[in-house]
């Protein structure tokens, strides 16, 4: 009902659906991209793109494919135009995320923050491909057919690739994890 609202130019419904998903689009960034002074950018140029292309969607049911179609060939070409640059190595990337929870005491907050950060490297050192598609699947819970089907490729690809990126991920985060 509120994509279709947006669709007939309700400028409320429409920044209503942009404020609900807002949150994964820059998630899926935030997991596939390596510069994080990049996602912000990213994710507003991905939600302008849909909020001015809303109304070509012609089947409401697929908006969620729809719309992280739009992200992900945006992170495609992000990554042309920033494969020809010169590789800068930024100090922001190092950070830490914080985690806002004060019942955890200090130790436990730095460790599962130094661990949140090594699975989020884990996850950055995939190949472009099985990292998109893993987060696809694992942050987004969507089908092998359509991670398939966003990604132009045959779903037996899809699973392989999501497979080994799970190995590789249990590989390199078996000593942090029981």
């Amino acid at each position: 009902m509120l994509i279709e609202m947006a669709q007939k130019n309700n400028y409320e419904a429409l920044e209503e659906l942009i404020r609900r998903i807002q949150k994964d689009i820059y998630a899926i960034f935030s997991h596939i991209c390596h510069k994080r002074e990049v996602v912000s950018d990213l994710t507003q140029e991905a939600l302008v793109k849909i909020a001015k292309n809303i109304e070509k969607l012609n089947d409401v049911k697929c908006f969620k494919t729809w719309s992280n179609r739009i992200a992900l060939n945006i992170f495609y070409d992000y990554t042309r135009k920033d494969s020809k640059k010169t590789d800068n190595v930024s100090l922001d990337e190092m950070e830490n995320v914080e985690i806002e929870d004060t019942s955890i005491k200090p130790m436990e907050k730095c460790m599962a923050s130094e661990l949140g950060c090594i699975i989020k490297n884990s996850i950055l050192s995939l190949p472009m491909n099985s990292r998109i598609m893993l987060v696809l699947r694992e942050f987004e819970g969507m089908s092998y057919c359509d991670i398939a089907n966003l990604t132009h490729t045959n779903v037996g690809t899809v699973k392989s690739r999501i497979s080994r990126a799970r190995v590789k991920l249990q590989e390199d985060l078996g000593q942090y994890i029981d």
